[in-house]
């Protein structure tokens, strides 16, 4: 049984490129630049997504090895601030701020919470508004990049649909001109108008492949966020809310 090589697929690629018309010429190119531009914000996004995801289980056991709320934020070295750990900062910074400046000096040379400091029930609400406000800021953060790959996905087919459209009306164009032809003669016409959907399919199904591992990526750091964000306000409250107002 004769097997087809992908020097064969190459070469069909490639002569139906040649025999293509300019508009299925350029939709081919737009096709591959896509292409590029998708598996670069793959491979990006990938790695982003992985590193964030590391860094927040690194993030969630230092926090928890902590004696108290604030023992992470006043022991902790420099360095970067991203999605559970910035929310996390932000949210000190905003408490830390809440307390009478002798409350807090002694919180920062000491490096430990000071048991007299406590907040009212408005200002946790404040500290509260804080942290959600951080975790929007950062879905979309996490988000960005996927609304380009999505273009991607939907458009890359549609044009090839189009590039085979064109293509089969002018090869019918030519059929009227000549007023009768040999399937011989418009063969080629017709396999170079589907090379169109061909590339464009093979653009998206890799893509939309990508873009559901992504999104489901995007959809678990999402939730670790939120439930973070919940955990982080009920030991709040729970250590420091002690003042009526």
């Amino acid at each position: 049984m004769p097997t087809l090589s992908p020097m064969f697929f190459s070469a069909s690629l490639i002569d139906g490129f040649i025999a293509s018309n300019t508009m299925g010429k350029i939709i081919v190119i737009i096709q591959i630049v896509s292409s590029i531009v998708a598996f670069a914000i793959i491979f990006g996004k990938m790695k982003e997504l992985n590193n964030l995801i590391r860094n927040g289980k690194r993030f969630i056991k230092n926090f928890l090895s902590g004696r108290d709320v604030l023992d992470y934020y006043l022991s902790r070295k420099k360095g970067p601030e991203v999605t559970m750990e910035l929310m996390y900062l932000r949210s000190c910074e905003r408490m830390v701020k809440m307390f009478d400046p002798a409350i807090r000096n002694t919180m920062i040379s000491s490096g430990n919470g000071a048991p007299s400091a406590a907040l009212s029930a408005r200002e946790v609400e404040l500290i509260r508004g804080t942290c959600e406000h951080v975790v929007q800021e950062e879905e979309i953060r996490v988000e960005s990049g996927l609304g380009g790959l999505a273009c991607i996905v939907t458009a890359s087919p549609m044009l090839g649909l189009l590039g085979t459209v064109w293509g089969v009306l002018d090869a019918f164009a030519t059929m009227g001109e000549k007023g009768s032809v040999l399937l011989s003669e418009i063969a080629p016409s017709i396999s170079s108008a589907l090379l169109t959907t061909v590339v464009g399919l093979l653009v998206a199904i890799p893509s939309a492949i990508s873009y559901n591992i992504l999104a489901g990526k995007v959809r678990q750091i999402s939730t670790d966020m939120v439930g973070f964000a919940d955990e982080l306000m009920g030991r709040i409250a729970c250590e420091y809310q002690g003042r009526d107002a």
